[in-house]
């Protein structure tokens, strides 16, 4: 008998600032694409969830923390740190216009409705490395998942990001003692070095197994303070 496969549906297409972006639905999920390379799912969502509970957990009890979360993706990590009411302010900063609409009037409201309507929460229409460059805002939390990771970046100017220079961005809208925490597909003992190199301290990394493959991993490094 011949195995019968879903054949994946797409609901929007579009031609964003940086290529093309796809929503579909495979089955019962609901899966984004840019520029033909699969980012993320609703199949799961451990990792995501880790990248902020992993966060919150190294900040030590500090109070009413303010995270900046890089990249909506399918809301998971956002859902999260919304139900949770340790955290205090949440900003979320995605550069993809169809990616805010998904959520806010799409598919994937059905994750991040709550979390979007929280009086906590606001949404930034950028590119995450230019923000991190620019802004004069600073965070006690930076819980970053643009790519799927450091070696495996989504467009090339997020090569950045994860360089000697991206990383002195990021400690600088980190407060003393802050948490960056980065999610990848898969672990990276070289940019752990990359890290310490950078000046963060207490770096390691949480792994999150999968059902084929590499697991998935949280980069977690603590700006001195």
């Amino acid at each position: 008998m011949t195995a019968v496969y879903d054949t994946p549906v797409v609901l929007d297409r579009r031609e964003g600032p940086y290529g093309e972006v796809v929503l579909r639905r495979h089955g019962a999920l609901l899966q984004i694409i840019a520029n033909g390379c699969f980012l993320m799912d609703t199949s799961d969502g451990r990792s995501e969830r880790l990248l902020v509970d992993a966060a919150r957990d190294a900040l030590d009890g500090r109070a009413d923390p303010a995270v900046l979360i890089g990249g909506l993706g399918v809301g998971f990590s956002l859902a999260h740190a919304a139900a949770d009411p340790g955290w205090g302010r949440i900003t979320v900063v995605e550069r993809e216009p169809a990616v805010i609409d998904w959520h806010r009037d799409g598919p994937l409201a059905e994750i991040s409705a709550g979390a979007l309507a929280d009086p906590r929460t606001s949404v930034v229409r950028a590119d995450l490395v230019a923000y991190v460059n620019e802004t004069s805002d600073t965070f006690d939390a930076l819980c970053l998942d643009i790519d799927n990771g450091p070696g495996w970046t989504v467009t090339e100017d997020n090569d950045s990001l994860y360089s000697p220079a991206g990383l002195a961005a990021c400690a600088r809208v980190l407060r003393p003692g802050g948490v960056l925490a980065v999610w990848s597909a898969e672990p990276s003992p070289e940019f752990e070095g990359t890290l310490r190199n950078a000046g963060f301290q207490q770096v390691r990394t949480e792994e999150v197994p999968v059902a084929r493959g590499v697991p998935d991993a949280v980069h977690l490094a603590v700006r001195p303070g």
